[in-house]
């Protein structure tokens, strides 16, 4: 049996019958919920390490269902959903979600995204810095809390905007690449291209810029990958 435990929003009764017989295939602990009042109530409940949410639910839209959630928890939410424009992509992201898979899916698409995030939260608890702090000007991250602030301000990021942030603090100064970045982040599980790494990266400046929009530390290099600079 797999460690982890997956709540899966679906209201759509095949794709959500799908999903949970894959789950169950595969040895993982899930419950299910068709719509948003549902999921909120069964993550608090259960409190699950992965959720898979769908965004078109009957009563509560999925954004407001992320933003719930993440009022108290830090589980890793994938996205499943019919919305595939960038705009989408990036509400949810920003909102709180940590994936963002479009319909219509593979299963084993789907698979890899759980073993990705599964290993995310390996990395997470497990393979922290041994300095406890980082700072880099008005920037500091604090490996034990996983908390980061910016000019005294808490900036709540998801897993993927947090693992994003210390890559690129572990080595600031250098260029990385789009390849490297994608490499280390997804650990080549899942197909994730440079589009998807610029919605990421969007949303996690974005939210580093609201806290102190005197300036980033953050340089894009057309072309190249992502720099964070020294303050």
């Amino acid at each position: 049996m797999n460690e982890i435990k997956i709540l899966v929003v679906e209201d759509d009764r095949s794709i959500s019958s799908l999903i949970a017989t894959t789950l169950k295939i595969n040895r993982y602990s899930y419950v299910t919920a068709s719509t948003g009042q549902e999921a909120v109530s069964l993550c608090a409940s259960h409190l699950p390490d992965l959720i898979l949410l769908d965004l078109g639910l009957p009563d509560i839209d999925g954004i407001e269902v992320i933003r719930t959630i993440r009022t108290w928890s830090r589980a890793v939410i994938i996205i499943i959903s019919a919305r595939g424009e960038d705009s989408d992509k990036i509400t949810a992201l920003d909102a709180g979600a940590d994936d963002y898979l479009t319909k219509p899916f593979s299963i084993d698409e789907l698979l890899a995204r759980i073993r990705a995030a599964q290993r995310r939260m390996q990395y997470i608890t497990g393979t922290e810095p041994e300095s406890a702090l980082f700072t880099n000007g008005d920037l500091v991250i604090d490996y034990t809390s996983r908390s980061v602030t910016v000019a005294g301000r808490e900036v709540h990021l998801t897993a993927i905007e947090y693992k994003l942030l210390t890559l690129l603090a572990q080595n600031a100064g250098k260029v990385l690449t789009h390849s490297y970045i994608i490499d280390r982040i997804w650990g080549g599980g899942v197909e994730t291209d440079i589009v998807s790494l610029r919605v990421y990266m969007t949303s996690l400046r974005k939210k580093l810029h609201a806290a102190s929009p005197s300036g980033s530390l953050i340089q894009t290099h057309i072309g190249v990958g992502y720099q964070m600079l020294r303050a």
